[in-house]
């Protein structure tokens, strides 16, 4: 995919908003692990104007369980969170968070795993928006609900058992501490699954949150075929997912219950 197909500049986007763009759908899906009521409370602080919220619990995942501790819901049900929100086939949407892009991209990834391709991520989040200054808003936009059709799915999905034995390979988005199992603050077993390579989300973005778009970092899958990503909970992979496709490689595969997810089954095996 060409990169203007998957990120949007602040610049643009402003220029969208302000030409009042009714294809436009825009999502503010900034959230806390740790405190769940903060990311409603900053957006409702101010966000960007026309903006809607989609909190990561409970629009973008079911209860956690045996699926992990942010299983994807059905499609069914993510897609009537679309059409409750506005969000038609024909929609242009633009997602964004604080400028990790921890949970932004979780959505885009959803709307492609649905089928929709006109998604783009804003790169930088608020931080970018806040770096020119563009004015912020605590209106929060009204839409019909409207019908949204889920279309065969654009991205790839691997299960636990995929991992067992796949060729590709496989790389973890969490922090090397908790890859290693020495900081596990998150899930109730430490380590990381067998064969998996520790690339943390967070070094994908500059200081000023933009992605990178570099193949340095990812230099040895070069030759590869495909990557599997996973993380804690399905979420900071699709960071990585994000970054790998801006530095130009094929769009890799998601194991959606991760971590959180793998640990749920004691015969399956762990390294530290």
């Amino acid at each position: 995919m060409k990169k203007d197909e998957l990120i949007i500049s602040a610049i643009e986007l402003e220029g969208r908003i302000d030409d009042g763009d009714e294809t436009l759908r825009l999502f503010d899906c900034r959230w806390s692990l740790t405190d769940p009521s903060l990311g409603q409370k900053q957006f409702d602080e101010r966000h960007i104007p026309t903006a809607q919220y989609m909190p990561l619990e409970p629009a973008l995942s079911d209860p956690a369980g045996k699926r992990g501790r942010h299983p994807l819901p059905e499609k069914s049900r993510f897609a009537a969170t679309l059409g409750a929100f506005g969000v038609a086939n024909t929609s242009d949407v633009v997602v964004y968070d604080d400028g990790s892009s921890t949970y932004a991209c979780r959505l885009w990834w959803m709307l492609r795993w649905v089928g929709h391709s006109k998604v783009r991520l804003l790169d930088g989040g608020l931080t970018q928006w806040d770096d020119w200054y563009f004015d912020t808003s605590q209106v929060v936009e009204q839409v019909e609900s409207t019908h949204f059709e889920v279309r065969p799915s654009l991205t790839r999905v691997y299960e636990a058992d995929d991992l067992l034995t796949t060729e590709y390979p496989i790389i973890d988005a969490r922090a090397q501490d908790r890859f290693k199992g020495r900081n596990e603050t998150l899930d109730h077993t430490a380590g990381h699954i067998p064969n998996a390579r520790c690339f943390p989300f967070d070094a994908n973005t500059r200081g000023d949150k933009c992605f990178t778009r570099s193949q340095v970092r990812f230099r040895e899958f070069i030759d590869q075929d495909a990557i599997v990503c996973y993380c804690g909970s399905g979420v900071t992979a699709t960071n990585n997912i994000m970054a790998l496709m801006l530095a130009g490689f094929p769009e890799p595969i998601l194991y959606p219950g991760s971590w959180s997810e793998w640990i749920e089954d004691p015969t399956r095996p762990i390294e530290l």
